[in-house]
């Protein structure tokens, strides 16, 4: 069993392959933390200790004992109002105008199969049992399995509002996740200040926080701060996860490397604003808590209402970044990503984008098409500019008609031109945003957020539609419809180019609409896959401002980055390695000079860095030379051979990018038969040293044969001697080498 419970010692056990995690209902009935890290089965309540601390209060039943004090015990849920003055992760203001709760423990209950939330996407048990969510606020599926669920209940016995705590072991996948249903169960309303899905508290240790901050163009920066004696935070309150920061940290050990030491994943499955804060306390002991955002956040909570809490996703290990980059890449690929081309050859695209922004018409279409074709490509993208008046981003935003005029005939006329080249046929929509020179705003001023006499925020000259309002999704879904019923769609690009600033819907109370405004979000895609099956959906956020487990659940790939310039590329994809498999990172090949940098780099080089994504091409083939195309080709080539094993191998970071003048990764079969080596050089010098690349993951005793030169190298002489690299002998030159075990050959 995963989740064992003694109701002599009231200690929950939850075990997955690897690790353990303990909670203990104490004689208070508060619910402490005793213990998450490598397995044991012994009862962890021996490391509390219970001292006098001066100006740590002591609830009423322990007045007299001082040495009891929730200011200084590890906690499961801290809430504010007991006498602790660290981060809370949940605050409740009572109808009297009071903050305070004071949550007991009052029931469990353990369940085979995994609990479900009603409207915000969580983590799924087996794929081929992913039909959807279920009726009630958070549920079980009640099917045996290698997942089961832990419900722990607590409740304020002042206002009866009640807190259902839900753990999902994922035991063989050696993960973990939580979350959080509030439910006013008294009769008096009560507002919600507070809600976050997780805390995690550690008596001892010098513990780093690893998070990935960025910009638009330059997302996931990763930076490792010690957590010392202040408050540590991050977030973002743009509505959105952000280019800023992303909502997944590792807490780490500060001896942790990438091959050792402990350090604890941690991914919140949600798109909107979020914050995670991490603190030592006066005692030298951390908490970290994480959730989404509380800025503007004012949840009135009636009697009989629920609020659900977005779903944390938590892995540990002692074996350093590799190991836990490795763990939850799997668990992303296998309870998280819905990707219609799972395990199935992926289709290599071109987008109209960089081709053409928005001067296009239907032969600037098909002339793409037609060079897409004969390089061996399988799908266009069709970008912004095919619908209303849209000529520029300053107007026609919102009017989700196509310009006949602009495509010289109906969209079902150009989709059928496509196709018959023997090409699927994709488009790019933004349907949360508007222009105010636009029919839809015209006709509907009123579905914006917008605060009431006061001009709004602009950003790229648009506003931002209220999808909090079930009426403003209906109206955008059925103009959607009507475009995408035209012909076999076979890919849709989700942009959204700004973050919310005015937070003002008609029909939602201020302080809901945030949450509301991603409720929508997820709603609305879950209607378009439910109408569209077999629709692949990517994300994107000016590229990387919404990449989150939250949007990866509906679009299993999201667009990395607007910048396609392979060097920041490189940088950019290291950083999502830490946390999200390559499948998923929606990754192309560009023109040169870049039109983000400038930058000059070899199409090889480029295309060796889109591989380490979804790989496809955001240019115009027809500006080409014959040379070029070859090399199109033999990358195409190279795609499908290695797409297997980029899309579903383990993925090893080789070299530090930041530091080594050289950025080397591998994928390496689940059978450990091959390995597929890639590098970039990044420093061009006189006279340079030689680079070696120490490869991972391999077989210590198996020979491994390359493609390059049919050299034999033994599994650990490539990864405990190394591969040398010599000097470039020109700017960012970059290689690819296949090992293949010896014998794997005719398996």
């Amino acid at each position: 069993m995963a989740i064992l419970y003694d109701s002599e010692s009231r200690i929950f056990r939850l075990h997955t392959r690897h690790t353990s995690y303990q909670i203990c209902v104490d004689e208070l009935g508060y619910l402490l933390h005793l213990y998450y890290g490598r397995r044991t089965e012994q009862d962890m309540r021996y490391r509390l200790t219970f001292l006098d601390r001066g100006f740590s209060g002591n609830p009423k039943e322990k007045r007299l004992d001082r040495n009891y004090s929730l200011d200084v015990l590890p906690q499961e849920y801290p809430f504010r109002g007991t006498g602790d003055y660290r981060s809370a992760a949940f605050c409740m203001e009572n109808a009297d105008g009071a903050l305070s709760c004071d949550l007991r423990f009052c029931s469990y209950e353990i369940c085979d199969g995994k609990y479900r939330l009603s409207r915000l996407p969580s983590a799924f048990e087996e794929r081929t049992r992913e039909t959807g969510s279920s009726e009630k606020a958070a549920d079980t599926n009640g099917k045996p399995g290698d997942v089961q669920t832990l419900k722990i209940t607590l409740r304020d016995a002042v206002s009866g509002t009640e807190t259902d705590l839900y753990y999902a072991v994922f035991e063989s996948a050696d993960v973990i996740t939580r979350t959080a249903v509030i439910r006013n169960g008294g009769g008096s309303a009560v507002t919600i200040k507070r809600a976050l899905s997780l805390c995690l508290d550690f008596p001892d240790g010098n513990w780093d926080l690893l998070h990935f901050h960025g910009r638009h163009t330059m997302e996931m920066q990763p930076e490792r701060t010690p957590v010392g004696y202040e408050m540590t935070a991050i977030g973002s309150r743009r509505g959105t996860s952000s280019h800023q920061h992303n909502p997944g940290v590792i807490l780490a050990a500060r001896t942790a490397s990438e091959t050792y030491g402990d350090v604890y994943g941690c991914l919140l499955a949600f798109s909107g604003g979020f914050v995670c804060e991490a603190e030592r306390d006066q005692f030298s002991q951390t908490r970290l808590v994480m959730g989404m955002s509380d800025d503007q956040l004012s949840w009135e909570l009636k009697p009989g209402e629920a609020l659900e809490l977005p779903e944390c996703v938590l892995a540990f290990t002692h074996q350093g970044f590799r190991q836990l980059s490795l763990l939850l890449h799997d668990f992303i690929r296998e309870h998280v990503l819905r990707d219609p081309y799972l395990k199935k050859p992926h289709p290599v695209l071109i987008n109209s984008w960089e081709a053409a922004y928005f001067d296009f018409d239907k032969d600037t279409i098909l002339g793409i098409a037609k060079e897409a074709a004969r390089l061996g490509m399988d799908m266009v993208v069709m970008d912004d500019g095919w619908f209303g008046g849209r000529k520029d981003d300053l107007r026609g935003l919102g009017d989700w008609y196509v310009n006949e005029e602009k495509l010289g005939g109906s969209l079902s006329g150009l989709i059928d031109k496509v196709t018959k080249l023997g090409l699927k046929f994709g488009i790019w929509i933004e349907p949360e945003m508007v222009n105010e020179d636009s029919f839809l705003y015209r006709e509907h001023p009123d579905w914006v957020l917008k605060v009431p006499g006061k001009d709004p925020v602009f950003a790229r000259n648009q506003l931002v539609l209220d999808f909090s309002r079930e009426d403003v999704r209906e109206g955008i879904f059925r103009m959607l419809c009507r475009v995408l019923d035209q012909g076999p769609v076979s890919y849709v690009k989700w942009d959204l180019n700004r973050s919310i600033a005015d937070v003002y819907s008609l029909k939602n109370a201020a302080g809901r609409v945030r949450y509301e405004y991603v409720a929508g979000v997820y709603e609305f895609a879950a209607r378009l896959l439910e109408r569209y099956p077999g629709l692949l959906i990517e994300g994107c956020s000016g590229g990387g401002g919404r990449f989150d487990l939250g949007m990866l659940y509906y679009t299993p790939q999201i667009w990395g980055s607007d910048n396609s310039d392979a060097l920041d590329r490189v940088f950019i994809q290291n950083g999502y390695s830490y946390l999200y498999p390559v499948c998923c990172v929606g990754a192309h090949v560009s023109a040169v000079p870049n039109h983000q940098t400038g930058r000059i780099t070899p199409l090889k080089t480029r295309g060796i860095t889109a591989m380490a994504g979804t790989f496809g091409y955001e240019l115009d083939p027809g500006k080409l030379s014959e040379e070029e195309k070859e090399e199109i080709l033999r990358q195409i080539r190279a795609y499908r051979q290695y797409e297997s094993l980029i899309r579903e191998g383990d993925y090893y970071r080789l070299s530090d990018p930041a530091a080594d003048g050289i950025a080397a990764w591998a994928f390496v079969s689940k059978d450990k038969t091959k390995m597929l080596i890639n590098y970039v050089q990044l420093e061009n010098h006189g006279n340079m040293e030689v680079k070696y690349i120490r490869a991972a993951g391999l077989s210590e005793e198996l020979i491994y044969i390359s493609d390059t030169d049919g050299k034999r190298y033994e599994g650990a002489a490539l990864m405990y001697g190394g591969l040398p690299v010599l000097p470039p002998g020109k700017d960012y030159a970059a290689g690819q080498i296949l090992f293949t075990a010896e014998g794997a050959q005719d398996r």
